[in-house]
C-alpha cells in the first residue's frame, strides 16, 4: 500500500541487519500477543520478554512459539540473565534457554553490576552457541559513565561476540541516553555515533519524541527499541515520513513549501 506515494523511504526487507525494531512485550496475553503480530509482524524484528516477565506470564512458551511463526525473534529481559548472575546460576540459565530453545541471548548488568571482565567472558560463552546482543549503561541513576567508557564498553563488548549492543534507556525513557526530562543526551550520543557502526548499535527510545529525534538525525532505518507493541505502526509511520514529525523529511524541496 505504501508504494503507491513517491518520496517514500526505503526499508529494508525481513531479516534485515539495519533499521530494526526491538518491541517490549512487558507481559503480554495470548491473545494479545497474536492481535500485535496481525498488524505489527512485518515491522517487528526482536520481540522482548521485558525484565523477568516470562517467569510469571501466564501462556509464555505458546507466546514464543506466535512471535516465532510470525517471524520475529523472541528472547528474554536482560534483568532476567542479571537474576540467575546474581545467584550464581549461570548453568541454570544455560539450561533454561537450551530447553526454550531461545536463540537470541541479551547480556545486560543494568540493575546488578557485573565486573566488565565478567561480562564480556558470558558474552563470549554465549556468542558461541547463539546470538548475543549485550546492552551498555546502568538502570541507577547514581551509576554514571563518561561518554569514552560507554563507546569502549560498546567496542569490547562487540568484540566479544555481540552482533549489536544496546544503549539503555529504561522503558521509561528517562536514563542513560537520556536526561531526567527524555530529551536526548547529545554529547553522549554523539560520542557513541562518532565511534561505534551505527548498524551495531539499538537506541532504545520508547517516546515518540525520541523516536523521531533519531530518525530525523540518523535517518529511518536507525535501530530502535523499547517499543510499546501499541506504538509499532506508528513508529513505522515515523520511519516512512507519514506522522507529521517527519513529515517534510524526505520530501523534495520543492515540496517543501
Amino acid at each position: 500500500m505504501k508504494n503507491i506515494l513517491p518520496y517514500i523511504p526505503d526499508r529494508p526487507s525481513k531479516p534485515r541487519t539495519s533499521g530494526l525494531t526491538m518491541v517490549m512485550d512487558k507481559g503480554l496475553s495470548i491473545r494479545e500477543a497474536e492481535d500485535f503480530m496481525s498488524v505489527g509482524s512485518e515491522y517487528t524484528d526482536y520481540v522482548k520478554l521485558g525484565f523477568g516477565t516470562s517467569l510469571i506470564t501466564p501462556g509464555f512458551e505458546k507466546k514464543l512459539k506466535i512471535y516465532r511463526k510470525a517471524g520475529c525473534i523472541p528472547y528474554l529481559g536482560g534483568t532476567l540473565f542479571e537474576a540467575f548472575i546474581v545467584r550464581d546460576m549461570f548453568n541454570d540459565y544455560l539450561k533454561m534457554i537450551d530447553e526454550l530453545e531461545i536463540e537470541l541471548v541479551e547480556v545486560s548488568d543494568g540493575s546488578y553490576e557485573i565486573e566488565h571482565r565478567k561480562k564480556l567472558e558470558f558474552i563470549n560463552i554465549l556468542a558461541k552457541r547463539g546470538t548475543v546482543i549485550s546492552e551498555v549503561g546502568s538502570k541507577k541513576k547514581d551509576v554514571v559513565y563518561t561518554p569514552e567508557e560507554w563507546v569502549a564498553m560498546m567496542k569490547t563488548e562487540l568484540n566479544a561476540g555481540s552482533s549489536k549492543v544496546i544503549a539503555e534507556a529504561r522503558e521509561s525513557g528517562t536514563i542513560g541516553i537520556y536526561n531526567d526530562d527524555g530529551s536526548v543526551n547529545m554529547p553522549l550520543v554523539k560520542a557513541i555515533s562518532d565511534n561505534v557502526m551505527l548498524e551495531n548499535v539499538i537506541w532504545e527510545a520508547p517516546q515518540k519524541a525520541q523516536q523521531a529525534w533519531f530518525i530525523k538525525h540518523f535517518g529511518p532505518n536507525v535501530n530502535l527499541g523499547n517499543i510499546a507493541p501499541s506504538e509499532i505502526i506508528p513508529l513505522e509511520s515515523l520511519r516512512l515520513g507519514l506522522r507529521g514529525d517527519t513529515f517534510f523529511m524526505f520530501l523534495p524541496g520543492e515540496l517543501k513549501k
